[in-house]
């Protein structure tokens, strides 16, 4: 059981054999099964819903070759690398499941939510994504949540509209995140086809072309009281969720990163230029080794990151740091990428294209660049820099 092409440094021998045994079986199972359904939906911006089966069927958050023991962070890391590494939109599919969705039930729900909902979120059972994002507050949505929720008996009633939220058509549930009459915040598991739901599907998309967003509005929606999580009243708690999210959007862009690299590097070892491949020539072995060096310090870093959070470490600027600078290397990775595949490149058929289009999307979600550089400044210097002082 090898480690991957860009993996130089064999981060996956740190897994134990059966965690590996299980990637690597996934690995077979992707290339051969999902990456040559991609171009089609990439290029028509449809969601192959072909793979779903496939993925789920292989009980990848406890996979049953563990004989029930519980896998690794690692091994959860090197997961979503092994998706986006065949493609972005894949990985974000699944990781709205088994990382925003499962994240939340965890460490929003209340004790005896969890332990109920969790065994039906890694089989799938109960699906879910993460509608925190508005139309009107992206990166100032801990103070600018309007999304209402009021207190009505047993109920609670919902009203406002969420944004870019990634794989809504195929959840039963959205957790939805509201400020009730007091300014707490709240979340609740709002039924997908509930009375007063309307999802739109987002056009005319140049980034996760097959990754299905929608815009959502919430029109005096009911939602029973036991649907309500148990362990958010305050951003405070959303935040808990987030700092453990971010590590997952970090893997996925080395994921990329790694799938942009090898992409190009079978590229230029078939293309033949001057009677020779492409990949004899200097300049652009000195490119590939660019992005080798760029996938494998985000490989570095996010073990290491993954590490700490193993020993129950979860700060803020660690996870922002690593989403920071794994997606600005993904930024770069796939410009040099589609720099060696030439005109080619800007096709599908060379594998880099979609990874070129896609990496904008993850260097803006789960945090802007800005935003987690802000983070990073806060914890280093003291100082938060979010909101200048006013100058009059």
């Amino acid at each position: 059981m090898t480690a991957l092409p860009a993996d130089l440094y064999d981060a996956f021998s740190l897994l134990p054999e059966d965690e590996r045994a299980v990637l690597v079986e996934l690995r077979g199972m992707l290339e051969r099964d999902v990456a040559p359904l991609l171009d089609e939906h990439w290029e028509s911006g449809t969601f192959p819903d072909a793979i779903i089966e496939p993925l789920v069927s292989r009980r990848l958050m406890d996979p049953p070759t563990l004989a029930g023991r519980e896998p690794s962070e690692l091994y959860a890391g090197m997961r979503n690398l092994e998706l986006a590494r065949v493609d972005a939109s894949v990985a974000t599919f699944y990781n709205a499941q088994s990382g925003l969705f499962r994240t939340t039930i965890l460490r929003g729900g209340s004790p005896e939510q969890a332990a109920a909902w969790d065994p039906l979120v890694r089989s799938f059972d109960l699906t879910g994504v993460f509608a925190l994002t508005e139309p009107d507050h992206g990166s100032d949505i801990a103070r600018g949540i309007a999304t209402t929720c009021r207190r009505d008996r047993d109920a609670w009633v919902l009203d406002g509209r969420k944004r870019w939220i990634g794989g809504a058509s195929h959840a039963q549930r959205l957790v939805v995140f509201a400020r009730d009459d007091s300014g707490a915040v709240r979340a609740f598991l709002v039924d997908r086809e509930a009375t007063g739901v309307t999802l739109t599907k987002i056009q005319r998309k140049t980034s996760l072309r097959i990754m299905q967003n929608f815009d959502i509005e919430l029109d005096g929606v009911r939602v029973a009281d036991e649907w309500r999580l148990g362990g958010i009243s305050s951003f405070a708690d959303v935040a808990d969720c987030l700092r453990a999210m971010r590590s997952d959007v970090a893997w996925i862009a080395t994921g990329a990163a790694a799938g942009a690299y090898e992409s190009a590097l079978r590229y230029t070892l078939a293309r033949e230029q001057f009677g020779q491949p492409i990949a004899g020539f200097q300049l652009v072995q000195e490119r590939l080794a660019r992005m080798l060096g760029l996938v494998t310090a985000s490989v570095s870093l996010v073990v290491r990151l993954t590490q700490q959070q193993t020993r129950g470490v979860y700060r803020d600027e660690d996870s922002a740091l690593a989403k920071m600078v794994t997606s600005a290397n993904l930024r770069e990775t796939v410009a040099l990428a589609r720099e060696v595949c030439g005109g080619n490149g800007i096709t599908l058929d060379t594998g880099v294209a979609r990874f070129h289009a896609d990496a904008e999307a993850i260097y803006s979600y789960e945090g802007t660049h800005d935003i987690n550089s802000l983070i990073v400044g806060r914890a280093v210097t003291g100082i938060g820099a979010f909101v200048r002082p006013s100058t009059r």
